[in-house]
C-alpha cells in the first residue's frame, strides 16, 4: 500500500494550492482528482478548435504587483511563484442594472462613488462611511452570524442601494438564499468593489499548467482519474483514502476539497448532510459570436450584473431556470487583450437542481435547449441581439456541476454553513475551499494555503 503524508481530495485551485504549500515544505503530498484535467470548478475545454474556460468570469482581488499586503500577492509568496511574471489585465468596467438603475464600477473605487452619487443623491456619504467600516471589520473573527443585508441596510438608509450593491455580491459567492453572513459580504465587498476584476494574461489551461508544474517540482505527485470511493478511519484517526478502483492508499492527514456533504459522505462523518447541502444553483450559457456581425453588442462592458424586480430575490427558483436576473460577462473585454473573433459571451442564471436532476434522459436535452434560449432572451434584452451570429454555444446545468466537481446539488458555493478552521471529527482530517468559508479563486487558493499552514506543518 502507497503511503503519504498528506493526500488531498481534489485537483481544484484549493487543492492545487495546498499541495504546492505542503509539498514545498517537503510534506509526502499526493492529490487525487477524479477527472482526467485539474481546475475542478474553474477548468477547461475545447470545441471545435475553442478553448472553454468553465467558471472563470473574472478574478477579484486585482492588486498591484508592489501591493505586499494584497491578497493576490500574499498567495503567490506563499505558493513562491514569482508575482512580476504573472501579468494581468484589468476589466475594462462593468455595471449592476437593477430595478431600472444603473451603477458603474472598475478597480478604481472611484467609479463607483461617482455613479452612486449620480445615481443615488445624497447618500454618498452614508457610503463612504460604510466603505471605512468594511475596512477596519475583522471577516475571519469568531462571533455569531450576522444579517450582511441588515448591515447594509442600516448604514446606508435607502433599500434600492443596498440591494443594488448586494447583487454582484451574492452572484459572485453567496451560498444562503436572500441573506449574506456579515462576513461574507465584507470579503466579497473589498474583492469585487475595492480591489475588482483582472484576468490573467495566460489561459486557465496554461495558469493551472503553472500550478501543477510547481507542484511537481516540490516532489508532489498527482493522480487523475481516480475517484475517492471513501476516507478511511480507524478508531478516532483517518488512516487513509480508498480509490474506487480499491486501491488503498495510506496518509497521515488528509485535505478535502470535496465540500461538507460530500466529505460527510466519504468518511461516515456523523450528522444531518442535508443541513450543509447548498440550494444556490446556476445555469451557464457559453455563447461564440461572430465579431464581424456583432456591431450592435455592447462593447465596453466586462460584466453586467441585471436584476429586473424591484427588490433583491436570491433563491433557488420554483422553475428550471430564472432569466429575470443574473450576469452577462465579456469575457474578452479587459484592458490590453486582443479583439476576440469570435466573441464570447457568458450568460448566467440561478437554476432548480432537483428540477433538471428528476428530467429523464430523453427530455433533458430538450429542456436545456429551451432554457438556453430563454437565457439568450433574457441577455439580448440588455446587450443586444446576437443569436443569429452564434457559430458555437454550450450550456451546462446543476447536474453537470455535480457531475464534474462533486458539489452536492451543483452548489458552486458549497454550504450557507461554514466551517472556517476546517475542522472535522477527525484531527487529522480536514476541510479547505469553499466550505471553509473563502470566495472566488484566489480565496480558493488562500484556504487551501491556510489549511495547509494551520493543520499540517504546525
Amino acid at each position: 500500500m502507497a503511503a503519504y503524508q498528506l493526500v488531498i481530495i481534489g485537483g481544484g485551485l484549493s487543492g492545487l494550492a495546498a499541495g504546492i504549500r505542503a509539498a514545498r515544505f517537503g510534506i509526502k503530498t499526493l492529490i487525487v482528482e477524479q477527472h482526467s484535467l485539474p481546475g475542478g470548478l474553474n477548468s477547461f475545454y475545447v470545441r471545435q478548435g475553442h478553448l472553454l474556460e468553465t467558471g472563470l468570469h473574472a478574478m477579484t482581488n486585482c492588486a498591484p504587483a508592489n501591493d505586499k499586503q494584497a491578497p493576490l500577492n500574499r498567495l503567490f509568496r506563499q505558493l513562491r511563484l514569482p508575482r512580476r511574471e504573472f501579468p494581468c489585465h484589468e476589466q475594462i468596467g462593468s455595471e449592476i442594472r437593477f430595478g431600472g438603475r444603473s451603477l458603474l464600477f472598475g478597480n478604481d473605487p472611484a467609479i463607483l462613488e461617482a455613479s452612486i452619487d449620480r445615481v443615488f443623491p445624497g447618500r454618498i456619504d452614508r457610503f463612504r462611511r460604510l466603505r471605512q467600516e468594511i475596512a477596519e471589520y475583522d471577516p475571519f473573527a469568531a462571533g455569531p452570524w450576522r444579517s450582511g443585508r441588515q448591515f447594509l441596510a442600516d448604514h446606508l438608509d435607502d433599500p434600492d442601494l443596498a440591494d443594488t450593491l448586494l447583487l454582484p455580491l451574492m452572484i459572485y459567492g453567496n451560498a444562503e438564499e436572500e441573506d449574506m453572513d456579515l462576513g461574507q459580504l465584507v470579503i466579497m465587498f473589498r474583492a469585487v468593489f475595492e480591489e475588482g476584476f483582472f484576468r490573467p494574461a495566460a489561459t486557465m489551461r496554461e495558469f493551472l499548467g503553472l500550478l501543477v508544474q510547481q507542484f511537481r517540482d516540490f516532489g508532489g505527485e498527482i493522480r487523475f482519474r481516480s475517484p475517492v470511493e471513501s476516507i478511511v478511519s480507524d478508531r478516532d484517526r483517518v488512516v487513509g483514502v480508498l480509490l474506487a478502483g480499491g486501491e488503498m492508499l495510506g496518509a497521515d492527514a488528509v485535505v478535502s476539497t470535496a465540500g461538507i456533504p460530500e466529505t460527510m459522505r466519504l468518511s461516515g462523518w456523523p450528522g444531518e448532510v442535508d443541513r450543509y447541502v447548498g440550494r444556490m444553483s446556476f445555469m451557464e450559457t457559453i455563447s461564440l459570436v461572430s465579431r464581424a456581425r456583432t456591431a450592435t453588442l455592447t462593447r465596453d462592458r466586462t460584466i453586467i450584473f441585471y436584476h429586473h424586480g424591484d427588490r433583491l430575490q436570491y433563491r433557488r427558483p420554483s422553475g428550471y431556470l430564472d432569466p429575470t436576473w443574473g450576469v452577462i460577462c465579456f469575457p474578452g473585454n479587459f484592458l490590453g487583450l486582443p479583439p476576440e473573433d469570435p466573441v464570447q459571451i457568458r450568460t448566467t442564471n440561478a437554476a432548480s437542481y432537483p428540477l433538471w436532476k428528476a428530467l429523464s434522459a430523453e427530455s433533458y436535452e430538450s429542456v436545456k435547449r429551451r432554457w438556453t434560449e430563454a437565457a439568450v432572451s433574457a441577455s439580448e434584452e440588455i446587450v443586444g441581439n446576437y443569436r443569429s451570429s452564434i457559430v458555437y454555444q454550450d450550456s451546462f446545468t446543476p447536474v453537470t456541476i455535480e457531475r464534474f466537481t462533486r458539489k452536492a446539488e451543483g452548489a458552486v458555493y458549497g454550504s450557507a454553513v461554514k466551517i472556517k478552521d476546517g475542522v472535522t471529527p477527525w484531527p487529522n482530517l480536514f476541510l479547505a475551499g469553499t466550505d471553509q468559508g473563502y470566495l472566488g479563486i484566489v480565496g480558493a487558493m488562500l484556504s487551501g494555503i491556510t489549511m495547509v499552514n494551520r493543520h499540517i506543518l504546525r
